[in-house]
């Protein structure tokens, strides 16, 4: 078993990108999933929505029952991964666009709710006060480029969505091997158990709320950017004539993110998480309305404000919660931290499901400026925050 504080870190950071990659697997498979079979409305935005409400009510559900308390971290992750990785190749043996993909989805977000959060658990041991922004960051990256990832394996695998699926199942595996091999950080202590009763205490107090109010629009943009930006790349790339490769554009613009997330880290740790969110906030919001004017333009133009917006888009995140963990009252960060990532998670069901809808109506420039309304809000929170 490793023993040093890098060498952990490094294993629990490449099991969570290798597990993660479950997340979007779904969502990479399912432009091809549409080209060999009829699919239901609504089925695509549930392959990505479905995770999403799985991973709410698992949340709720490990924070209820204190499960990362009362069982060994690394056993959970290991666990979850292994289920996780079964209910993703569910999908491999179901006719395409049977809604039991769509329940298999759910499953893989309960999954994953006892992956990235006690992953985030599990690396905090190893952090300490002057690099917590840095620890953080380095999770959050994970959660990015194993996300991305299924869309790397979806360019290389042709037009076969069963090897972009398959190989994340694969992926989840090994990662549920590599994190047994770490141990607790110093820093490791039980996490106060989740308590109904004082989650309103959540919007009561300043910084808490005002952190929340800046992850929701945060989270507003996030994950339906994540969720279409392969369509919008397609789409843009089909209107330029263009026979450049949208899977592996989208890896880079995802996998973009984590530069961005470390690089926010090593900032936030310098000049405050607040104005750190601000900055990414404002420059992912200007994305949002830019990329209208930007589609059908040269791949190299859209590529390029592409990778900018996915490595601002979530250089921010970590941050967010780290902000929540500080200003919480003595003994509910725990609380007060399940409350922000369910309602933030919560909150991108609608907007993954809008962006269809309104990219139909409007173009792909209007859906994305209906999510810089996320963002621009949440640089007001957050600079009120900021103000002390």
């Amino acid at each position: 078993m490793l023993t040093s504080k890098p060498a952990n870190l490094a294993l629990i950071v490449v099991a969570q990108v290798l597990a993660l990659a479950l997340w979007f697997s779904g969502t990479a498979a399912g432009p091809a999933m549409a080209r060999e079979a009829p699919l239901p409305p609504g089925f695509l935005a549930w392959l990505t929505g479905g995770v999403q409400l799985g991973f709410v009510l698992g949340t709720l559900g490990s924070a209820t029952l204190a499960l990362p308390d009362r069982l060994d971290p690394r056993r959970l992750i290991a666990v979850a991964a292994l289920i996780g990785a079964a209910a993703n190749a569910v999908m491999l043996v179901l006719p395409v666009g049977d809604t039991g993909v769509i329940l298999a989805r759910g499953v893989t977000g309960l999954a994953l709710a006892c992956i990235y959060p006690v992953g985030m658990k599990l690396a905090a041991g190893w952090a300490t006060k002057a690099d917590v922004g840095l620890v953080v960051g380095m999770l959050v990256g994970g959660l990015t480029l194993g996300s991305a990832s299924p869309h790397l394996v979806n360019a290389l695998g042709g037009l076969d969505w069963r090897v972009t699926v398959g190989a994340a199942s694969v992926l989840a595996v090994v990662a549920a091997g590599l994190i047994l091999g770490t141990r607790l950080g110093p820093a490791h202590a039980p996490a106060p158990p989740f308590r109904p009763g004082l989650a309103l205490l959540l919007f009561r107090t300043r910084g808490t709320r005002l952190a929340t109010l800046g992850y929701l629009g945060h989270m507003w943009e996030l994950y339906a950017m994540w969720a279409w930006i392969g369509a919008y790349l397609a789409a843009s790339f089909a209107a330029a004539g263009t026979t450049g490769s949208p899977a592996l554009a989208t890896f880079a613009v995802m996998g973009a993110g984590a530069i961005g997330c470390v690089a926010g880290g090593l900032i936030a740790d310098r000049i405050g998480k607040a104005r750190l969110t601000i900055w990414a906030m404002a420059i992912s919001g200007a994305c949002c309305l830019v990329a209208g004017p930007a589609f059908g333009a040269a791949p190299v133009v859209t590529v390029l404000l592409c990778l900018v917006w996915g490595a601002t888009v979530v250089a921010d995140s970590a941050q967010f919660s780290a902000s929540v963990a500080e200003y919480a009252p003595p003994g509910l960060a725990g609380t007060m931290l399940t409350v922000q990532t369910c309602l933030g998670f919560a909150l991108t069901l609608p907007a993954i499901h809008l962006m269809p809808l309104l990219a139909e109506r409007f173009g792909w420039g209007g859906a994305f400026a209906a999510l810089a309304i996320g963002p621009a809000l949440g640089c007001v929170a957050m600079a009120r925050l900021a103000r002390g």
